[in-house]
């Protein structure tokens, strides 16, 4: 797995890549809380290149969205492949988090407050 950060404005683009499993869960969640406590309100997660996410990467995911919303901040996913967009639309958790389809549009959706 390899995550990528950049900062738009108040908007922190995070980019994974590869797999969100297990074994790299641990770091990309770690990576995350760092990002949101930078006091960043608003996060763009880009799962663009993210090829399989498991179960403990879901969970990531999940958290960094109640982390998010305590903060009164906002997390959105954009550019989903099938595989992943399907397991988010299955568990529901798309009524959770908003899911745009490119980085366009997730960045405006985060401008909505």
């Amino acid at each position: 797995m390899e995550l990528n950060h950049v900062q738009e404005g108040e908007i922190a683009v995070i980019t994974i890549k590869g797999n969100l499993d297990a074994a790299t869960a641990p770091v990309a969640g770690n990576a995350i809380k760092k990002i949101m406590e930078e006091d960043c309100p608003r996060i763009l997660l880009n799962l663009n290149d993210l090829e399989y996410l498991g179960s403990d990467g879901f969970r990531v995911i999940l958290g960094a969205v109640k982390d998010i919303k305590r903060k009164k901040g906002k997390l959105v996913l954009c550019s989903l492949n099938q595989f992943v967009k399907e397991i988010f639309v299955v568990s529901g958790s798309e009524s959770l988090i908003p899911i745009e389809d490119t980085i366009d549009s997730g960045i405006k959706q985060l401008g909505l407050n």
